[in-house]
């Protein structure tokens, strides 16, 4: 019990550290503190030249034959999702057991252990809302795994590494679906008991992460060095972008922008909770090796041992 105490404690304490970042005054709704003044308001790290999130030109996108599977423990365990929380009624968070779930492979330069998720959306399910574009489109939601470098003893060593987070994006399309998936489904179940910042409840046993991602090939994926997109804008995140999106149905999308508030529910609703692109500048945006060649020389080997093979079997039969 001891343990997970410990335990459920930090999952609380680092959304606040590695999301907001920072004590500096800064917020989604005001024209003095949203993302367009961050860079002068917080100017330690939210005006570097690898900021977060960017467009991706799939055109520009180089392959790299490093970017191989990742490996995945734990998502598919339903007791190492802890709780959900309106952080700070800055975003809806999903403390994770680090303990038990860890993210490698996929390039990355060690292990990461899995600390939580939080998202990222606009005003509904017809309106933009994530933080990373692929050729200018933008979708209604995000979604951000973060993950901290196991060799790490705690977040402020982790932020002083150029790759102590890698964080894992994936995007969120809506569909005509009613209610889909059930796991989606659960999870915004729960958003009415969370109206109010700092609001929590417990939610282990009810679903895997693996769940969350279902129909997503995590095998195709961008990659590129950045930051936190939000205050304090650390340069410490090795990020991955997946390609495919999370298909969720519309009427689930919509409850985000419509149950949880920035405050109390006396206060504005949370809409808009993205950062917009930042330049890309000397960057170059890289994703695995291309599978097209691979099958096809795959296939043009064994087409030909198999026509051997034949033609061997037809002149010991003559």
């Amino acid at each position: 019990m001891k343990a997970q105490f410990f335990t459920l404690l930090a999952v609380c304490l680092l959304p606040t550290v590695m999301s907001e970042g920072s004590s500096a005054d800064w917020c989604y709704h005001l024209h003095t503190c949203n993302y367009t003044t961050w860079s002068h308001t917080v100017v330690e790290h939210c005006n570097g030249t690898q900021q977060s999130p960017v467009n991706i030109v799939t055109t520009d996108v180089k392959e790299d034959a490093s970017l191989t599977a990742f490996n995945f423990t734990g998502f598919d365990d339903n007791s190492t999702v802890l709780q959900i929380q309106n952080a700070d009624g800055k975003s809806v968070k999903v403390g994770l057991d680090d303990s038990k779930m860890s993210v490698s492979g996929g390039g990355l330069p060690g292990v990461y252990k899995t600390q939580q998720m939080h998202l990222h959306w606009g005003n509904g399910s017809s309106a933009p809302g994530s933080e990373h574009t692929v050729n200018g489109k933008q979708y209604p939601m995000e979604l951000h795994i973060v993950n901290m470098k196991s060799t790490h003893p705690n977040i402020s060593v982790a932020l002083g590494d150029s790759t102590g987070l890698a964080v894992l994006g994936f995007f969120i399309e809506a569909t005509n679906d009613t209610g889909y998936p059930e796991s989606w489904k659960n999870l915004t179940s729960y958003l009415s008991s969370i109206p109010n910042k700092g609001d929590t409840v417990d939610i282990m046993y009810q679903f895997t992460m693996d769940s969350l991602l279902q129909g997503v090939d995590r095998t195709k994926y961008y990659r590129y060095l950045g930051s936190l997109t939000t205050p304090s804008c650390n340069e410490a995140v090795v990020w991955t972008v997946f390609k495919e999106p999370i298909k969720v149905s519309q009427d689930l999308i919509n409850l985000f922008s419509t149950t949880v508030y920035i405050n109390t529910t006396n206060h504005p609703l949370m809409t808009n909770t993205y950062r917009g692109v930042q330049p890309l500048n000397t960057r170059v945006i890289t994703t695995q090796r291309s599978s097209a060649t691979t099958p096809y020389h795959t296939l043009s080997i064994s087409t030909t041992t198999t026509a051997a093979l034949l033609l061997y079997s037809l002149l010991s039969w003559l």
